[in-house]
């Protein structure tokens, strides 16, 4: 949150990233701007909203990791105008207490400590940090220099190395594309720490091999990318982000070690930026061509991507915002590209349920998140649609995609009606269904089929007092078989549905 000086200012959820526990795929993190969290224990189909907080104060930018253990982490901008990356720990997931955080990168003078991305290397569980540092307090500044940033904790996010800067070629302060910005590090399958970053026209790397000690003397420039990391040249948006994401193949498949670099620019002309990635076989010695991610034939925009690799089957996952489908407006989609050999090719997926449009006044943020592991994808994006000339809808969304459940489904993550949650889901026999009242409401909690028939009928326009209610739900009491349904709870004016997979 970004304190005036006077009180705070609220900006509509946006920059969503999302954090999965590999050894229990049902717990998902995600997190948005300035202050928003949502945790799911049900593979990301019901989702708990709520604000973060810290004594060090929470001001945006927010990136969510899970280390070897299940622990979930939630790094943003905090301190005094904004002089540090603050570092929250998740206690207890169904409580949803937060640690009030420990901090790295603090300058001995006042600096402005911006654009934090973290991962996990699960080796040794070490966890990575780069942001960028500004020498000024104004971004406004194109005379003094931004640089990037590493630290690392080898405590579990209790204590952090401190911070030394990587680059060699500083940045202006602009915060455009001459200043150097969207640092964000990996980890090799043998701790290897790679690191990329975009200045001015061009997308650069560093690497270490020996935990953070040393360094390469000097980035190593991947490939160019004109128009540069920020470009305005999408209608109807407030600005555009063409930031890398970077991620390397841990898996055993045949691409293991493969060090993948995903950005957007405009190569093929103004308003048509495309989606690229490029790819090292040699731990970033040398890097491939630029491969174009999207597959359309057309010259409409597509924008604001992010990558991950799934560490089990190496599928490398690109999500992006595209305009393909629309020639005279500004509605947009949300694509998911997959590649299964090594990103030599791709196939594209539109994964949203229904396009949206930008509004050009609103700040839409700089990136999405998506996070995989075995099959289990989970996307994560931002929409907003005008409303009317006075208030527009500001939405964050996730996909499920499995490989055992056919099609996509759509949920919303900051929605505030209910909090409906069936937990654990899917289940075989037990499970519990959970969802908060505000005030006094008469509701009906039902299920139905995938044809919308009801089949249980749990509560019938009872009237029901205000809490966090949970009831214990026994598949086999009401004779439901395996298969797919939809939880569906209905109230004064309101209503939330969730899916439901029962298995046996």
């Amino acid at each position: 949150m970004r304190n005036n000086g006077i009180g705070y200012y609220i900006l509509p959820p946006n920059e969503p990233c999302i954090a999965m526990d590999f050894k229990n795929p049902n717990m998902l993190v995600a997190g948005s701007n300035l202050i928003n969290y949502y945790t799911s224990i049900d593979r990301g189909y019901s989702w708990y909203k709520d604000t973060l907080h810290s004594s060090m104060g929470v001001w945006g930018d927010p990136v969510t990791v899970a280390d070897t253990n299940g622990s979930f982490y939630y790094f943003h901008m905090g301190g005094y105008r904004e002089d540090r990356i603050v570092c929250q720990k998740l206690i207890n997931m169904t409580s949803h207490i937060w640690t009030d955080g420990s901090f790295a990168g603090q300058a001995d003078t006042p600096k402005v400590e911006d654009k934090p991305w973290a991962a996990v290397d699960r080796k040794n569980n070490e966890i990575y940090l780069t942001w960028s540092r500004y020498d000024k307090l104004s971004f406004r500044d194109s005379t003094d220099s931004t640089n990037i940033f590493f630290s690392k904790s080898v405590d579990t996010g209790h204590s952090w190395s401190p911070a030394i800067r990587k680059n060699k070629v500083e940045g202006d302060c602009s915060n455009q594309s001459k200043s150097v910005e969207g640092a964000m590090p990996c980890a090799g399958p043998n701790s290897e720490i790679y690191v990329a970053w975009a200045h001015e026209d061009a997308i650069l790397f560093i690497r270490s091999f020996d935990g953070g000690s040393s360094w390469l003397s000097n980035e190593v420039l991947v490939s160019n990318s004109p128009g540069g990391w920020y470009y305005n040249n999408v209608p109807g948006i407030f600005r555009t982000t063409g930031l890398p994401f970077i991620a390397s193949d841990n898996s055993n498949g045949l691409y293991r070690g493969t060090v993948y670099i995903n950005w957007a620019d405009e190569r093929n002309g103004v308003n048509n930026s495309d989606i690229w990635i490029v790819k090292s076989t040699d731990s970033g010695g040398t890097w491939s061509a630029p491969i174009r991610v999207n597959d359309d034939a057309g010259s409409r925009e597509q924008f604001m991507s992010s990558m991950t690799v799934d560490p089990v089957t190496g599928y490398v996952y690109v999500l992006f915002y595209d305009r393909r489908n629309y020639l005279d407006s500004f509605s947009t989609d949300v694509y998911l590209a997959v590649s299964k050999d090594g990103a030599a090719s791709f196939q594209n997926f539109l994964i949203s349920d229904r396009p949206f449009t930008l509004q050009s006044s609103v700040f839409f943020g700089d990136y999405t998140g998506i996070v995989a592991y075995n099959n289990i994808v989970r996307p994560t994006w931002g929409a907003q649609n005008k409303v009317n000339a006075m208030y527009f809808d500001a939405k964050i969304m996730t996909a499920i995609i499995d490989s055992t459940i056919t099609g996509n489904y759509v949920a919303q993550l900051n929605r505030s009606a209910y909090n409906l949650q069936v937990y654990p889901n899917p289940f075989a026999g037990n499970t519990s269904i959970a969802y908060d009242l505000p005030s006094p409401e008469n509701i009906s909690l039902f299920i139905t089929d995938i044809v919308g028939r009801k089949v249980v009928v749990i509560r019938d326009n009872e009237l029901t007092g205000p809490d966090r209610h949970v009831e214990q739900f026994d598949a086999a009491k009401y004779g439901l078989a395996s298969g797919i349904y939809f939880l569906c709870l209905k109230g004064n004016g309101d209503s939330q549905t969730v899916k439901m997979v029962v298995g046996r």
